[in-house]
């Protein structure tokens, strides 16, 4: 069990994000046009930026952030996963004119328990910590971050920098 805070105040997840150097287990996640998403399906290095709800103002600039810093990299793709139905990644993909994000809702699978982000207690039990993996070509997690504050945002420079 982690411990991460919201405004100060101690929250636990059900797990530990899988560490650097490990092998990230695979997962089927819900797509906005609600087909299944697999890990294993994306090739390249992956950024998988993990948040508790694309309608909160971090986890929004989050996504918008790493999709103009990642689309410069060739053969990254940005994962945005969030417990939001596929509606609201629609929805909020749309309005912001992201045309190139892969979006996808854990509202069915286990996810959130496999990976360790589902938190437990507090205010937001049952969505996402606000966390972020880099995988490479072979889903090895070459960078792990569970950010400290959820109303903070990650560390976006890290991230990329393992990316590249």
């Amino acid at each position: 069990m982690a411990q991460t805070k919201l405004k100060g105040n101690l929250i636990h997840t059900a797990g530990e994000l899988p560490p650097v150097g490990s092998t990230a287990p695979d997962f089927t996640l819900v797509k906005s046009d609600l087909s299944e998403g697999k890990l294993s399906s994306y090739t390249g290095k992956k950024i998988l930026n993990i948040f508790p709800s694309v309608d909160t103002g971090v986890c929004a600039k989050s996504v918008r952030t790493f999709h103009e810093r990642a689309e410069k990299l060739p053969g990254v793709t940005v994962l945005n996963i969030s417990a939001d139905l596929p509606f609201a990644h629609a929805r909020f993909c749309g309005a912001e004119g992201i045309k190139n994000a892969e979006s996808l809702s854990t509202f069915r699978g286990d996810f959130a328990d496999k990976y360790g982000v589902k938190l437990v207690d507090g205010p937001l039990a049952g969505l996402l910590a606000r966390s972020v993996l880099v995988l490479d070509e072979q889903n090895k997690v070459l960078h792990a971050e569970l950010v400290p504050e959820i109303a903070q945002e990650p560390d976006y420079d890290a991230a990329l920098a393992k990316a590249q």
